[in-house]
């Protein structure tokens, strides 16, 4: 599995071609007296516009996206027909005499960064007021299609697919035996990970229910 190192750098020119599409926004007409019950409200939204235009500070944001080390890793290329994805991931190692690995996925319409916040106290949990002992290896994917991962050519990444996906990374990575976690979407794949791949699951924890035991005959 071929990884490389990965860093979020947005160019100047894509900010500025972005500010200035923002700009150019065409306002409609606004619904006398109508505030937001006919739609959203056209100060408000104005408003936003104009803060994503020329308040927003991308910069800082993007220096706190590289807080955390991040790669991007080939997978599915096993000779299988299916089209490899290069896959966008957090890989933070933990803090501990056995940090246990984990992976994490997020949900629709969301990014890998909804972890951001929890990554720190799980790799590093003495560091938070815990256990060393309770410390992760913890990867965070960004799903197929979102964020940093490429976009699939094809219909079919579904997420039984993405599930073998993450189970190959997370071996590539080294590891045998690991935990997982998700939400929404997350929660599906991750529900996949326990039915198609037990050997390697040590646990699962689901956000929200997504699948069902078969009704006995």
């Amino acid at each position: 599995m071929h990884i490389e190192g990965f860093e979020v750098a947005v160019t100047d020119e894509e900010i500025e071609s972005l500010r200035a599409a923002l700009r150019r926004t065409r306002w409609p007409r606004q619904v006398e007296d109508a505030g937001w019950s006919e739609g959203t409200d056209l100060a408000s939204l104005r408003d936003l516009c104009a803060y994503w235009a020329d308040g927003f500070d991308w910069r800082a944001i993007e220096a706190r996206l590289n807080d955390e080390p991040q790669f991007v890793a080939r997978v599915g290329d096993d000779g299988s027909g299916d089209e490899p994805i290069d896959v966008h991931f957090v890989h933070r190692r933990g803090v501990g005499p056995a940090p246990l690995p984990l992976v994490l996925t997020h949900g629709w319409p969301s990014t890998y960064f909804e972890f951001h916040d929890v990554i720190g106290p799980l790799a590093d949990p003495g560091a938070h007021g815990g256990d060393p002992a309770d410390a992760f290896d913890v990867i965070v994917p960004s799903l197929p299609g979102y964020g940093f991962s490429s976009v699939p050519a094809r219909a079919g990444t579904g997420p039984s697919r993405i599930a073998a996906l993450w189970d190959e990374l997370v071996r590539g990575l080294g590891y045998e035996q690991y935990g997982a976690a998700g939400c929404d979407w997350g929660s599906l794949v991750t529900s996949l990970l326990g039915l198609d791949h037990p050997e390697h699951l040590v646990g699962i924890h689901l956000g929200m229910l997504t699948l069902r035991a078969r009704a006995s005959a």
